[in-house]
């Protein structure tokens, strides 16, 4: 495990192996991410993958998406041929509903006018438009859904889940009824406009000795949490340790070269920050792939900035590499994407997912007909 893309930690059993079956994780990206995955969930549940996927992590932008899915999760009859009556209605009208609407920009407005958080904005627009008052007790039983933030305080991840929430150093709490919205407002909550995410809790709440080190006041009173991705932008932390499969659909963003940096010590320091945790996104990739070709695990990574001739399959959807790569340029926000960029990146990320599962998962699986929404393409 020394050169997995995840870190061992002190409450890890010693020894312990991952389990057969597939999990999927989500990274973040704003809205991009968010419709990305929406192709990526569409392709799979067509291809009959979805179904049986044991754990789906999510970060950010993914964490949109897989509350979403997770929400409608008992209604879904996962045949393909029911999919225009099911997954469409039910995952895909509401979320490309939120793309429709800029709720960052009102977030900050409101955030400065009014009492409260930036963040407590975002939890309510999220409510508002998806989640109408659930709770992370709506969630099914399985699969597992885990919605990864990272807190501030620790320097660790914390996990929303239905049978706990939890940060390994500040302990654990059982059964949690925080509403969904605010689950994936923290995991969202990308620095600096949208964070932090503050959790008041009752210190009472806490499993006993359920945390190594930080159990106690005011880690268990007061939580401090940002984007998920700060911690782990691909959302592997939970599933790589416990299973043998992993999928991971990124549709984060890259640092953009810029020729002239500032050099006022907010700006210059902010870019450097930058700078630093690219470079860390860049390497958990390089190892996870690296995981794939020693058979440290199965599965399949795509990006939206991958380049879909690299699976060197014969028949592809067709995706021109510059026309992707226009779409991965998409900013990192919560502003209202018009109907055909919408349709564009859910189209890329079916594609590029139906490239690596044939290539990689199922190379038995029937190529698509046409993408989701033929008149558009990528």
């Amino acid at each position: 495990m020394s050169h997995a893309p995840v870190e061992t930690i002190v409450t890890d059993r010693s020894g312990a192996k991952p389990k057969p079956g597939m999990a999927l994780c989500l990274s973040g990206g704003g809205y991009r991410a968010m419709l990305f995955h929406v192709g990526v969930i569409w392709r799979l549940y067509e291809a009959n993958l979805l179904k049986d996927v044991r754990r789906i992590s999510s970060v950010s932008g993914g964490s949109i998406t897989a509350g979403v899915l997770a929400l409608q999760w008992s209604r879904l009859s996962f045949e393909p041929s029911r999919l225009k009556t099911d997954f469409l209605p039910m995952v895909v009208a509401p979320i490309r509903g939120l793309a429709e609407e800029t709720i960052d920009a009102e977030a900050i407005i409101w955030g400065v006018a009014l009492p409260g958080r930036v963040s407590d904005r975002v939890a309510e627009a999220y409510d508002e438009h998806l989640f109408k008052g659930a709770t992370l007790q709506d969630l099914p039983d399985a699969p597992r859904f885990v919605i990864n933030a990272t807190n501030v305080q620790s320097g660790v991840l914390w996990r929303f889940m239905k049978p706990y929430m939890r940060d390994y150093r500040v302990g654990e709490v059982r059964s949690p009824k925080i509403p969904l919205a605010q689950a994936v407002a923290a995991s969202s909550a990308f620095p600096p406009v949208l964070s932090p995410f503050e959790m008041r809790l009752d210190p009472n709440a806490f499993t006993p000795n359920s945390g190594h080190d930080l159990q106690r006041k005011p880690y268990t009173t007061r939580v401090i949490l940002t984007d998920g991705g700060v911690y782990d932008n691909l959302g592997l932390e939970t599933a790589w340790k416990r299973y043998e499969t992993i999928l991971v659909s990124d549709g984060g963003g890259k640092l953009a070269p810029e020729a002239e940096p500032k050099s006022d010590w907010a700006r210059h320091s902010f870019r450097v920050l930058n700078l630093i945790d690219n470079q860390v996104r860049s390497l958990r990739k390089r190892q996870l792939i690296d995981s794939y070709k020693s058979d440290a695990r199965q599965g399949a990574y795509w990006g939206i900035r991958t380049d879909i001739g690299d699976y060197q399959l014969a028949d592809p959807l067709p995706c021109p590499h510059e026309h992707t790569m226009e779409l991965a340029e998409t900013p990192t926000r919560l502003k209202r994407l018009d109907a055909s960029l919408q349709k564009r990146l859910i189209n890329w990320g079916y594609a590029v997912c139906d490239a690596a599962v044939r290539k990689h998962v199922d190379p038995s699986a029937a190529r698509p007909s046409d993408f989701p929404y033929p008149a558009v393409g990528v």
